[in-house]
């Protein structure tokens, strides 16, 4: 008895581990390659958010650069129509997450960041 209780307690632990489902309504989503593929086919704003290097050594077609660590970032965005759909990325993720919660905070209303950034599209979605 003992020991299926611990399995059960095992059990559940790990099912709590796992990603918890997308909330439709959050403002931020975290999306694969294939999903943002799909999503920058829409209207909307595409922005790379990593530096002016990197986007001159290869960025997804379309897309807008502006550095979310120049200091003029949040001058930048807030020309953006805000009700629009944000399709953000940069080298792997965490800066486009960064730029991601700073345009949440700025009043943007859905905004999508590419998982794995420009290393995963650049694997994938060529």
């Amino acid at each position: 008895m003992k020991t299926n209780i611990i399995i059960l307690a095992l059990l559940l632990g790990f099912s709590a581990c796992n990603e918890a489902p997308k909330n439709p309504d959050a403002v931020i989503q975290n999306v694969e390659t294939k999903e943002f593929v799909e999503l920058i086919k829409n209207d909307g704003h595409l922005i790379d958010v990593r530096t002016p290097g990197e986007f001159e050594a290869g960025h997804i077609n379309g897309a807008t650069l502006i550095n979310v660590n120049d200091a003029n970032f949040n001058s930048q965005i807030e020309v953006l129509e805000k009700s629009k759909p944000v399709y953000v990325y940069c080298r792997s993720g965490a800066r486009s997450m960064k730029a991601a919660r700073i345009m949440e905070q700025k009043g943007f209303t859905k905004v999508y960041n590419l998982k794995g950034g420009y290393l995963d599209w650049s694997k994938q979605a060529k």
